[in-house]
Order: structure tokens, then sequence, then C-alpha cells
């Protein structure tokens, strides 16, 4: 594999992917590329492929790199060490019906791609996510799950590794209902109950700190049981009354103990004299936890006809349900899920000894919640000349607007819950609008805390605001095809380049999709004349606070706008681009142009990214068929390699 070699400004002179192509068997092959600066910056790249036909196919691949800018001595000397791991494995569905085997590992260093990204997607993506995981089943009724996953976040550097999880399901069982029923089933029948049992063990710290010999110590562990018991019950012919038994069994390998110590501890620059003291006791605890639930809920059908008119029909439906949830005092010592110290003032403090344990603890207080609300849709016919059976189309006004609060009966004061407004709809086919609000029954103190008087009492008014958010979310795409006529004849020729291309894959056509996938700026489709596609989105929060009976608000906007497009100036010109505006800089977000010229048995790039951290143009020429690849004339310029 012959390399390509050019300058950066910050890491020298240098040699990019040079290195071997080695076809080890019909089922495997391997590729090992190098980078090379003049200033000390290396990477290495093995990457190695596998298929069994009518079995499974993966890919493997690895990279890392010392990145080295600046001059040594200067205050921009800099210096990394960064990797990336990736491994793709698919099984064939007819392989093994009943049991499935699948990975998609992902795993990449904070500053990787910085320096070393593999696609435009890498490059502007903070957050990678793993998983590998296999399933198999038993009759269709019982599930059993076993994987591993994984979530970084680049930008924050938190690592969140999950290894290993079990779930195990069974379908919902009806114990009471016959094999053979015959005529109507009685209303006991309809009781159902479910299982789900999870095991996790998990560890979330930040990257730096994610392969120290310590790290295994920080893991949380346990194993959680979910037993919940339905009876649904027809009522009044219209109503559906649910009656339910929710059990929670969690259980854990070890438990907080806290106890208040008047010694003193150094913690960095801070002295602190007397604080609390938490111990980890081990051993076996099996925390059990229940409610009581009933629901009544039904729907209630609105319908209004026009003979003429531009709107021939309008349909509301309203969903309301109201509950009733009671859940006892996990606190009590009968339970021993909670203890007690006696903090420096003499005051005792009540705590949790599964505080922050991997399924959280049984709640402390007893409650008995009644829960309100309803959801409305509401839709319109129009006359459509595209509908050639009915003449109609149904157009969506608002696809969801609801209501919801809550009254708990075991509180002795501020019964009430915010009540909560939110809805949704889509407006042209293209744009996406979500709202929602808080709005809070009692009134303030001079401190900004609520005092056990309702609103109306003192201001006449039955709520007031707290939060409200809007979100606008507009995805307009276009492109030729749109205006054809005949669209089904457009489609059907589109896939013809692409069949053909697969058909030549040694790797069979899901490889094929999965390569172009993964590096998507390798590929040019010629299928499509022209596109434009425009992603514009807006959120706007407000939350309102009071201090000395004094309103303030904290209004903020995040808006984001991309576009993108190509367009085939010849038969043989593409040309593309991509761009957007960040209003936050007030300034253009990650901008590239793209030339392609297709020269028959050769093909020409050009790439220019006219500013930002990845600033530089690109020129290639090239043969196309693979087995001459390395018959090419590269020149690239890094304006800023930092």
């Amino acid at each position: 594999m012959i390399p390509t070699y050019g300058e950066s400004s910050n890491r020298g002179f240098y040699f990019e992917n040079g290195g071997f192509y080695w076809a080890i068997s019909d089922y495997v092959d391997l590729n090992i590329l190098g980078d090379i600066y003049t200033r000390g910056s290396w990477a290495i790249k093995p990457t190695m492929r596998y298929t069994k036909r009518y079995k499974y196919n993966g890919m493997f691949n690895t990279s890392y790199a010392i990145n080295i800018t600046g001059n040594e001595g200067s205050t921009d000397y800099r210096k990394s060490r960064d990797f990336r791991i990736r491994w793709t494995h698919r099984q064939d569905a007819k392989a093994r019906p009943a049991g499935r085997f699948s990975a998609d590992v992902f795993i990449v260093s904070s500053n990787f791609n910085t320096f070393n990204p593999v696609t435009t997607e890498n490059y502007l993506s903070n957050e990678f996510k793993s998983s590998i995981a296999y399933q198999t089943n038993w009759d269709n009724k019982y599930f059993l799950t076993l994987n591993a996953s994984h979530r970084q976040n680049t930008k924050t550097k938190m690592v969140d590794v999950t290894l290993p999880e079990m779930t195990f399901s069974v379908n919902r069982l009806y114990p009471l209902k016959p094999e053979n029923p015959v005529g109507r089933s009685k209303w006991y029948e309809e009781l159902n109950i479910s299982y789900n049992m999870n095991a996790r063990n998990s560890l979330s710290l930040p990257d730096s700190m994610i392969f120290q010999s310590d790290a295994l110590s920080k893991m949380q562990n346990g194993i959680q049981h979910n037993l919940p018991l339905n009876l649904p019950l027809k009522v009044f012919k219209y109503f559906t009354l649910t009656n339910s038994v929710r059990i929670t069994d969690r259980m854990y390998f070890d438990y907080k103990k806290r106890s208040w110590s008047n010694d003193t501890l150094f913690t960095g620059n801070d002295t602190i004299v007397g604080y609390v003291k938490t111990d980890t006791i081990k051993g076996f605890n099996n925390v059990v936890d229940f409610n009581l639930s009933t629901s009544l809920t039904t729907k209630l059908y609105g319908m209004v006809s026009f003979k003429k008119g531009p709107i021939r029909a309008i349909r509301h439906v309203i969903t309301p349900q109201i509950s009733f949830t009671y859940t006892p005092a996990f606190s009590d010592p009968y339970w021993g899920y909670y203890d007690s110290y006696i903090d420096g003032e003499g005051d005792e403090q009540l705590y949790s000894k599964y505080d922050g344990a991997i399924y959280g603890s049984p709640p402390k207080d007893k409650s008995g919640q009644i829960s309100f609300g309803f959801s409305n849709n509401l839709e319109i016919k129009v006359p459509s000349r595209k509908d050639t059976i009915t003449g109609m189309k149904k157009v969506v006004l608002i696809e969801e607007l609801s209501v919801r609060g809550s009254y708990d009966l075991a509180r002795d004061s501020l019964n009430f819950s915010y009540i909560t407004l939110s809805g949704r709809t889509k407006l042209f086919k293209n744009l996406n609008i979500q709202y929602s609000s808080s709005w809070d029954p009692y009134v303030l103190d001079s401190a900004g805390r609520q005092i056990n008087r309702f609103e109306w009492d003192e201001n006449k008014r039955l709520l007031r605001k707290t939060q409200s958010s809007w979100n606008f979310s507009l995805n307009w795409n276009l492109r030729q095809q749109d205006f054809a006529k005949d669209k089904n004849k457009d489609a059907t020729a589109t896939a013809e380049p692409k069949d053909e291309l697969l058909r030549d894959s040694p790797f069979g056509s899901e490889e094929e999709l999965a390569e172009i996938n993964r590096n998507p700026d390798d590929y040019i489709d010629w299928s499509v004349p022209w596109s434009l596609s425009l992603n514009y989105t807006l959120r706007y929060t407000n939350r309102l606070s009071y201090l000395d009976f004094v309103r303030s608000d904290e209004k903020k906007i995040v808006q984001n706008l991309g576009v993108s497009g190509e367009v085939n100036i010849t038969p043989k010109w593409k040309f593309t681009f991509r761009t957007g505006w960040d209003f936050d800089a007030n300034d253009l977000s990650y901008t590239s142009v793209n030339i392609y010229r297709d020269l028959h048995c050769w093909e020409m790039r050009f790439s220019w990214i006219p500013l930002g951290m990845r600033k530089s143009w690109n020129f290639s020429i090239n043969v196309k068929a693979s087995v001459l690849q390395d018959l090419k004339l590269n020149k690239k310029k890094d304006f800023r390699d930092i």
C-alpha cells in the first residue's frame, strides 16, 4: 500500500496510509496501514475482515496513534496517546433462528477524532456507543439476553461500561384461563402475570481513570426481579378498569453504613472538622418493595361532517384517565431498609442503606397518590386529488395535547403536584412542534418556597406558570425525483447501479452495504441528479423564579442550522457541499466542499474544508480498480492540524 505524502504545519512532513494488504484466505483478509510525521507523530491502523457465507461476517479495526503538535519546550507543545477500536459482527438470520449473536463495538479516546477522524460524522460526533449481545428463546415464551455495552462522551470525557448484563423474561401468563376455553371468558380469567429479571455489573468513570488498577473496585452490581399482576375489567361497557400489584425484588451484595465522626478531614486545601463517615458493609441483601394501583380510562369520540367546503369532517378524540396508587413507607424500621445517625448538631438524620445503588432504593415515604389527566387528538378530512379511491385525505392538527396532575392523600400539606401541559403536532410534513409547561397551584413565600395556600385564595388565579419550552424542528429534503411524473420509474432506475455494485462485491451485499455505511465519504451515488437538505432546530425555554415576590425569567434559546446538497454538473462531474450556522458563536459551523470527476478507469477527487479545526484541502487522482489502487497521485495541505 503506497503512502501519500504532504506537510502539516504543526506535525511536519508526513507519509500517510502506507502499509501492506494480505489476503490470508477466502474467508479472511488483513490490511495494515501506518502514518509517520517528521516531528514525532505516528500511527498504526490494522483492519481485519472475515466472512463465512450463510453464517456470519464482520470487521475488526484498531488504531493507535502518538500525536505531537508544536515544538518540544514551547508553549504550544502537545503530546497525546490516542486509540480507536471498532468491531462489527453480523450473524446470518438463517444460521441459528433461535439464537443470535451480534456485536457493534466503537471505543475512541477523547482526542482521537481531533487528529485522525475516519469520516465527517466521526469528527462531528461526541458520543459513541458499543454493544455485544446474544439472544435466544425457548418456544417463544422464555427469552434470554446476554450483553455488554459501552457509552462514551468525548465532550464530558465520561465512560459508562456495563459488563456483563443478563435479562430473562417470560411472556404474559393467564393462570386462571382454561387451555381450551368454551364460550365467553369469565372476568377473573383475564388475570395475568409477567416476570422480568435483570442482572447487571456497571461502571461509570472519566476516561482517564477507566484503565487504572482500582477501577474494578468502583463497579456497581445487583439483580432485580419485577413481578407485575394485572386484572383488566370492562365496566359500564365503555370503561376499562385495571387493577395491578407490582412487586420489585432487588438483590445487592453490600450496603452503606453512615456515622458521624468528630475527627478532622483534610481534602486538598480544605480542612473539615467533623464529617459523615460512610463504610461499605459486604454481604447479601434482599430488598423487596411493592405498590397497589387501580386505573379507570375510556375514549370519547366526536365527529362533525360537512357535505361541501374545504373541510369535510372534524374528528376529536379525548382520552381521560384517573388512577390511584398506594405505596407503604419503607423507611419504617420493620423493613430494615433505612437507618439513622446523630450529626454534630445532635439531630437525627435518616438515610437509605441502598442510596446510590444500581437499582435504587425503596421509596421512603408513604404515598396514596391520585393521578388524573386527559389527552386530545384533533383531525380533519379535506379533499385530495391524489387519493383516487376516497378522494379525501386526513390531516392531523393536534397529535396529542395532554394535561396531567396528581393529589397525594398521604401528605399533610401541599398535596397537589405541579400541573403539566404538553402537546405536539406536525405541520406541512416537515415542521415538528412540541410544547410543554408546568403550573404550580400553591403560593410562594418571599424566599421562593411553596406554602400551603392556593393561588386562587391569594391572587384569584388557578395556577402560576413555573416553566415552559417550545421545540421547533424543520427537516426539508428536495430531490429531482420529487418533481418527476413517474416516481416508480425513477426508483427502479436508481436501483440498477447499486445492484451492479453489490454483485461484484467479494463479501456479499450485506458487507458492501456495511462498508458504505462505515465510509460514506468514499462512495459516490450517481443515481441522485441533485438534492438539497435543510435541517433547523430551535429550542426556547423559560424558567420562572420568585424572590421577595419579584418574578425573574431565565430565558434561553438554542438554535442549530445545517445545509447540505449535491448536484451532478454533468454525467461525469459531481459537486457536494455541507455547511451550517453556529448561532452561539455567530459563525459558520463545519463546512466542506467536494468535487468528483469520473475519468472512466480513473477518478479524481478534490475536497476543501475552508475553516475550523480541520481546515485543509486534498486533491487525488487514482485508478478505480482495487488491484491497482496504488496507482495514485495525492496532494494534501493542512493549514492547521490541532
